[in-house]
């Protein structure tokens, strides 16, 4: 992929957004792994862990406390957007929710592991506001509620929410079973 994103169109996410916004706040606080893993970039995030994967080239995937809150809806936008974009058969790597409180910010940095490589990210914005910045290489990104698009990791990318209220979205990375990746093209 070349350009920042490839946009993959509006997803009936309303009950996904409606389950994620009425969970408790303590459910954010669960699982600290990506804020600690990769503190440098994500220490002002919360994060809800569906699923993750170590290791490369064969990742160990496993699923977490978030699947149990939100996996069956969670698990049905996914199917909905790779059938509509991509091969299916693939394997999900990851998936979860990612909150960027007012203020905050996510530094700029590329995504390293070689798993970004051969999969893709997916993000889809459950809620947002004009005020948050997202910029991959010298683009801001626009990201409206309810509006897949696939992220170029591997280029430089930040966040930051200037707004009022949180900037939640839900990310999966998808790797098609022959590993091949679909051209990310650029927005107009």
């Amino acid at each position: 992929m070349q350009h920042g994103i490839r946009e993959l169109g509006p997803v009936d996410c309303s009950v996904l957004r409606q389950q994620v916004l009425s969970l408790p706040e303590t459910v954010w606080l669960e699982d600290q792994r990506r804020q600690t893993e990769f503190r440098n970039v994500h220490s002002q995030t919360q994060s809800i862990i569906l699923i993750f994967c170590v290791g490369w080239p064969n990742p160990r995937i496993s699923y977490h406390r978030g699947w149990a809150y939100l996996g069956a809806e969670a698990a049905r936008v996914m199917r909905a957007i790779v059938a509509d974009h991509y091969p299916v058969g693939g394997k999900v790597l990851r998936a979860m929710m990612a909150r960027l409180p007012p203020g905050a910010r996510i530094d700029r940095h590329r995504d390293v592991d070689p798993s970004f490589a051969v999969s893709h990210r997916i993000h889809i914005p459950l809620q947002t506001n004009d005020q948050v910045s997202f910029i991959v290489d010298k683009e801001r990104l626009p990201t409206d509620e309810g509006t897949a698009f696939e992220l170029n990791n591997l280029l430089a990318h930040e966040v930051i929410n200037r707004g009022k209220e949180n900037r939640i979205h839900f990310i999966f990375d998808y790797m098609p079973i022959e590993g091949t990746k679909v051209p990310c093209v650029r927005v107009q």
